[in-house]
């Protein structure tokens, strides 16, 4: 989905769970099934969120540890396999952050190209990008298994930026990881205070940090 337009537009580059959707409903939905097929006990929602951000095999690792059978791996592909199947169409407890859209309508106003860079699998993150109509916003999609490797590397944030013709880029994400890949790729991080994270955000790495979206395009503008 690559954009043209300026050749001198910054790209905004945006993680996606914890970022623009709060997909942690439907993500604890699927690993309680998955964990119920197996016959164990499931997990709450605090826990699921916070086993979310490095990808869905970490997930369902951290899934089957608390389980207690992490370390049973034929057990634990199992519950991997049966995760992705109901993984790739679950949306449906999954909405929006709050000002997301006009947020992206106002950076697409004021001549960015908007991207996104995140762990989750290409196939449900398309899915959820679609269904949330998120796609008419966004020239590019990296997901967790689109390359070789997933975030904190920052190849996958230098493949977005490259696939919306951009050299200059601001990443928004909400996690560790996130403030991570941004330093490791050299590019201004903006961190959303109200996803994921599982560490204070005095400790966490990073250049501006908001708690609305709403606040996001007039943010981005003051610092360039």
């Amino acid at each position: 989905m690559p954009q043209t337009g300026d050749p001198e537009a910054t790209g905004v580059i945006f993680d996606l769970d914890g970022t623009l959707i709060d997909s942690a409903p439907d993500i604890h939905a699927a690993g309680n099934a998955v964990l119920a097929d197996e016959g164990l006990p499931g997990v709450t929602l605090a826990q699921a969120t916070a086993m979310i951000g490095a990808g869905t095999p970490t997930f369902v690792a951290r899934l089957a540890n608390a389980a207690g059978v992490g370390n049973d791996t034929e057990r634990r592909d199992r519950m991997y396999r049966n995760f992705m199947e109901r993984y790739l169409g679950a949306h449906e407890l999954t909405r929006l952050y709050p000002g997301v859209a006009a947020a992206l309508s106002a950076l697409r106003e004021a001549g960015h190209r908007l991207a996104i860079c995140t762990n989750k699998p290409e196939a449900p993150a398309r899915t959820v990008v679609e269904a949330l109509g998120l796609s008419e916003h966004v020239g590019a999609l990296i997901g967790g298994d689109s390359l070789s490797v997933k975030k904190p590397d920052p190849a996958p944030l230098h493949a977005a930026a490259r696939a919306i013709g951009v050299q200059r880029a601001i990443f928004v994400g909400d996690s560790e990881i996130d403030a991570e890949t941004a330093q490791a790729a050299g590019v201004t991080f903006a961190l959303f205070t109200r996803g994921y994270r599982k560490t204070p955000v005095d400790r966490i790495a990073h250049d501006v940090a908001f708690d609305d979206h709403g606040d996001l395009a007039g943010l981005l503008a003051r610092i360039g």
